[in-house]
């Protein structure tokens, strides 16, 4: 762990991500987080990482709950706390301005041309969260295949994604993969 102030760094790192995934969208931030706890500050290992994101997405509730596992990891509940604020608190204020100017200028261009841009950015984040993971040192070629096919199934069908974590789950029982 750094000895200067771990949870400044993360801090500042997490409210900069914050304020570009609108939405929700901080989830698809992982492999920026995880490039920065992992491999840039070495906090936590990538499986660590990997688990945290990994339970956050299996609770129920807001998946950036990862953020606060990881925070966890690195300073106590004082970590989890910290970074859950610091991702919070600036998204929230940047959401609540943007839906300000939302609704008194719903039909200009301008707003048009930001509410489509998200679409191709939060998908090029999904498939770099999914490369991520696909990466670890824990994955297999089969790790692969299950996400692209995944990915197709999701993309192709109107299959509730629900079903596709119970089968992720069930892979990983049976040790598929």
């Amino acid at each position: 762990m750094n000895d200067e102030s771990p949870m400044l760094d993360l801090c500042l790192h997490l409210s900069i991500l914050s304020m570009m995934a609108v939405g929700g969208g901080l989830v698809m931030m992982a492999p920026d987080i995880s490039h920065f706890v992992v491999t840039e500050k070495h906090w936590v290992t990538s499986a660590q990482f990997a688990s945290a994101y990994a339970i956050a997405q299996a609770a129920p509730g807001p998946n950036l709950l990862f953020i606060s596992l990881v925070g966890w990891l690195i300073a106590g509940w004082t970590g989890a706390i910290l970074t859950t604020l610091a991702v919070i608190i600036p998204s929230t204020i940047l959401t609540l301005s943007v839906i300000s100017l939302n609704t008194s200028n719903y039909n200009q261009r301008l707003t048009a041309a930001v509410r489509d841009t998200f679409a191709p950015i939060s998908i090029g984040f999904l498939l770099a969260t999914a490369c991520l993971f696909t990466q670890l040192d824990t994955a297999s070629w089969r790790t692969g295949v299950i996400t692209v096919l995944t990915a197709l199934i999701v993309v192709r069908s109107k299959l509730n994604p629900v079903i596709l974590i119970a089968a992720g789950a069930a892979a990983g029982i049976l040790h598929l993969i």
